[in-house]
């Protein structure tokens, strides 16, 4: 069989970091105080048992009524820790490392077939299936998380500790069935994340942000903080990037609103897209890259590299936490500020928190038209508050006045995203920044989202108007881009008829 070590090894092996793709950096396995002490008859004898045991998958079925397996005993767990042990004298990782993730885990179930039937292991058939594919989770992947990844119905994955998983599906948060065996098993997880972005997470440096391979973002909570065992929240990303026009069929916005958005974005106009957790920020802040022009050059700010830009000429830039002696932090204001010395022609934060907000209006007002930012609010005169509050928080002794006056002369539309109690989301807003009237900020809505009541399953009703402006403050922008007539139609179009 390939891969296989000879049978005479003289000890037990270790899976060396990098041996296995999506094993870099893997922690070594556990001491045998970790095994589960329960005695098995029936079961093989072998090393003292290694840590990468796991819950049994999800159905990968998209239904949520299939997100509740059944749970496994220790009985279960000790043999399958037992298989592993044998599994890692059997095989080469090493060569392992060199196949493709399917023929790897060919290999794998192969392997383990072999050592089930050699040590006359006794187990049903859908047991040994449970156990084939949880084996190939661990080495191959991250354990029980593993059929929750591939459910791309699945917008949030939130682990409370070992036994406790929750997600959310259109919308709703429901527990499943999945658990890891113990929170070292989960802690092991937490920390081959984290390490393939250059990241840690110890009792040392407990919080971490981090993202998955396909920009999913990660957070990770560890005790001694997270009382009742590692906390990992997981914001997953779809497979297919959502569009204005996936948007408009939800119901986030009708046609007419995508279009002025559609617009926003073509003109150069600086956007700040607010929303509450969960709202849909980020996605709708990709959507309107999309409207971005190929030829220009593009700079991304994130904590951790999210945004899904198709343009070509785009550089992506992510904050580092400091190391261990406490040093070499690079935060995201180092970030924006150097921004201004790439020569670019978009600057796209991806979420605005502190003092890197005055960078960032500075590098709007100075010839970056068509910069982009996200933050936290619950309403666009909200969002301005707060842009105001993190430039005053991060030590800046400037005057209201003069903070507020470089906010009117940055920030050319808000854009809210709002997520409702029906787990929905919706753009509530598209606003306008006007000017100044004596010390505060003017604005006006050209979109809007009336909420009308809800249907007797609980879902919201409302609709979609335009405000009646007749001439946005972007007008002339719009008919610099040759957009003048496409926003005269979308206003008309989406009027509230008497």
């Amino acid at each position: 069989m390939f891969g296989r070590r000879g049978s005479s090894s003289s000890g037990p092996q270790t899976i060396r970091p990098g041996g296995v793709p999506g094993l870099q950096d893997k922690p070594a396995p556990a001491e045998p105080a970790e095994r589960v002490e329960q005695p098995a008859p029936q079961k093989i004898q072998t090393e003292p048992a290694q840590p990468k045991t796991t819950a049994p998958p999800l159905p990968a079925a998209p239904e949520p009524s299939a997100s509740t397996p059944r749970k496994k005993g220790s009985d279960y767990y000790e043999t399958k820790a037992q298989i592993f042990n044998a599994l890692v004298e059997a095989i080469d990782l090493s060569q392992l490392a060199r196949l493709d993730a399917e023929d790897a885990r060919d290999e794998i179930r192969d392997v383990v077939n072999d050592i089930i039937a050699l040590k006359n292991v006794v187990m049903s058939i859908s047991e040994q299936e449970d156990l084939l594919e949880d084996i190939c989770n661990d080495v191959l992947g991250y354990g029980p998380l593993e059929p929750l990844l591939a459910r791309d119905d699945i917008a949030d994955i939130m682990v409370n500790g070992a036994h406790t998983v929750y997600i959310e599906t259109a919308g709703k948060v429901q527990q499943t069935g999945v658990n890891f065996r113990d929170n070292a098993q989960l802690m092991n997880i937490c920390q081959r994340i984290v390490s393939q972005v250059g990241r840690r997470v110890d009792d040392s440096s407990p919080i971490c942000d981090a993202r998955l391979p396909d920009g999913s973002r990660v957070n990770v909570i560890a005790p001694p903080l997270a009382i009742d065992g590692p906390a990992l929240t997981i914001r997953k990303f779809k497979r297919d990037k959502l569009t204005l026009d996936q948007l408009t069929k939800f119901g986030s916005i009708t046609p007419e609103g995508a279009t002025i958005l559609q617009i926003i974005g073509r003109s150069r106009c600086n956007v700040l897209i607010s929303g509450g957790t969960g709202s849909g920020k980020t996605t709708l802040l990709n959507c309107l890259t999309a409207y971005i022009e190929s030829t220009e050059r593009i700079i991304t700010c994130e904590d951790s590299a999210e945004l899904q830009l198709q343009q070509p000429h785009v550089v992506r830039l992510e904050t580092r936490p400091p190391n261990l002696e406490g040093e070499g932090e690079i935060t995201m204001r180092d970030l924006v500020k150097n921004c201004l010395r790439m020569r670019p022609e978009r600057i796209i934060v991806g979420e605005v928190r502190g003092p890197e907000a005055f960078d960032l209006l500075q590098a709007m007002n100075t010839g970056h038209d068509g910069s982009m930012g996200t933050l936290h609010a619950n309403s666009p005169r909200e969002a301005l508050s707060r842009l105001e509050s993190m430039i005053t928080m991060g030590g800046f002794s400037l005057p209201s006045r003069t903070l507020r006056e470089m906010i009117v002369s940055s920030i050319d539309v808000v854009v809210q995203a709002a997520r409702l109690r029906d787990g929905s989301r919706r753009i509530t807003h598209v606003t306008e920044v006007m000017g100044m009237e004596g010390d505060i900020i003017t604005t006006q809505d050209i979109f809007i989202y009336d909420m009308i009541g809800e249907d007797p399953n609980g879902n919201i009703i409302g609709r979609h108007r335009s405000t009646g402006i007749g001439r946005p403050k972007f007008w002339d922008r719009a008919r610099y881009f040759g957009e003048e007539s496409r926003l005269a139609a979308a206003l008309d179009a989406s009027e509230m008829p008497e």
